[in-house]
């Protein structure tokens, strides 16, 4: 158990270093792709987090922070996605696949008392990486041809970090508040560039982001004590702009790149800066769960996030109202069966559907998509100390193939350590 506590520490310093989060041609859009809130707990179960509230002492509930009135143990999670995106379009028959591994959260929860739970959490938001180029044959008034190359290159990630607390009103009954804190700088770079001249002509656009809201949460939950089944209904809101905003330089100059492809001799045509506070959006969720105590549960959800209007290259770009319908769930075949490991797992599994908020030559730019995982018990772990290894696996689809737009498949990995146990607390004695 030492062993892998210290390997998985050793291994958040290898993600940091290595940190590049790979994304889809449609992040030169807004913020970037934005990545679903979820650990690997809730994204093996497709998303489904609203309604969630774990039947064992060691997870905490972040999406939902009143989902968390049976934690009891301090926590620590360490996880990381590879993500693998393939890509295809008609234009030109043109295909494409990028790969990333990256650390996507790092969290530490404990109970305060037996009514109050807290949680810290660092996760990425959303991130920009892409560099697409396209090339054409002209010809000049004298008739000699040249060619015409059009860049667009976008970098940066807007990161999370996140506080909750828990509040357990009733058995039934509880709430929760989460505060969250974006913060980050994402770039987008359009250049131009002709065979025929020695410079070429950028346009940078820089969002340098500080921002601050709430997420609102509240659960009920009741359980049948002749059956041990469940039902919980759970509910979200995460107000938009609360506090902070998001400064964009923009700047329009003509350079050349040295033998090293280092930008250098740049001249500013022009210069200028705006601040905006419509970058987040309200959210909201709603979700129902049915399950049995401590052998399997089943819930739905359905999410929906305000559409936006943002800065991108100087003109502004509308997002469209969107939602996403999920459903997902865990299954434990027998955690008192010692002699079988493998009835000890508890196995994960989810479909998601979501209606995206980006259209383009009239094409919502959708998603789905299918996931599962396991919790993979430690030797010593037990059912009310719940620590093991987490694996996930999502497969799934975004956007079309229509108006020579991108066709993008993808398979994304995840694996992650959850140690839980009575620590920081100091042993009573009678």
């Amino acid at each position: 158990m030492k062993k892998i506590f210290v390997l998985s520490f050793i291994s958040v310093g290898y993600f940091l270093n290595a940190q590049n989060l790979s994304n889809s041609p449609y992040a030169t859009y807004g913020i970037g792709d934005v990545k679903y809130d979820n650990t690997i707990e809730t994204s093996s179960m497709g998303g489904i987090s609203t309604a969630f509230i774990s039947d064992f002492t060691s997870n905490f509930n972040f999406a939902n922070p009143a989902n968390n009135a049976n934690f009891e143990l301090t926590s620590i999670k360490l996880e990381a996605t590879n993500e693998n995106n393939y890509f295809k379009t008609n234009f030109n028959n043109t295909k494409s696949t990028k790969h990333s591994t990256y650390l996507s959260n790092i969290s530490l929860a404990f109970p305060i008392s037996s009514k109050i739970k807290m949680g810290l959490s660092y996760q990425p938001y959303s991130s920009k990486s892409y560099d697409i180029l396209t090339s054409e044959t002209r010809t000049d008034s004298e008739g000699n041809s040249y060619i015409a190359s059009n860049r667009f290159k976008g970098s940066g990630t807007l990161n999370t970090a996140l506080v909750a607390l828990s509040y357990k009103i009733s058995p039934e009954f509880s709430a929760g508040l989460r505060a969250n804190l974006y913060f980050g700088t994402l770039y987008d770079t359009n250049e131009l560039a002709y065979s025929n001249a020695d410079l070429v002509n950028g346009y940078e656009t820089k969002n340098s982001i500080r921002n601050f809201n709430f997420t609102l949460g509240a659960s009920y939950q009741k359980t049948n004590p002749s059956t041990d089944h469940k039902l919980t209904i759970g509910a979200t809101t995460t107000f938009g702009n609360t506090n902070g905003n998001m400064t964009t330089d923009y700047t329009n100059s003509t350079y050349y790149y040295s033998a090293a492809d280092v930008k250098a001799g740049e001249s500013i045509i022009e210069q200028k800066s705006t601040k905006s506070k419509n970058l987040l959006p309200l959210q909201a969720s709603l979700g129902v769960g049915y399950g049995d105590e401590n052998h399997w549960f089943l819930s739905t959800q359905l999410d929906y996030k305000k559409g936006e209007t943002v800065s991108y290259f100087g003109s502004t770009f509308s997002f469209q109202d969107s939602y996403r319908v999920a459903v997902g769930g865990w299954y434990l075949p027998n955690y008192n069966n010692f002699r079988s490991y493998f009835s000890r797992v508890v196995y994960r599994y989810g479909a998601f559907y979501e209606k995206g908020n980006i259209q383009l030559a009239g094409n919502n730019i959708n998603k789905f998509g299918i996931s599962a995982g396991v919790m993979l018990p430690f030797k010593n772990s037990s059912i009310t100390r719940m620590s093991g290894l987490e694996l996930g696996i999502e497969l799934g689809k975004r956007g079309t193939l229509k108006d020579n737009l991108i066709n993008q498949n993808f398979i994304n990995f995840r694996v992650g350590f959850n140690f839980a146990d009575k620590w920081f607390r100091k042993t009573l004695y009678n």
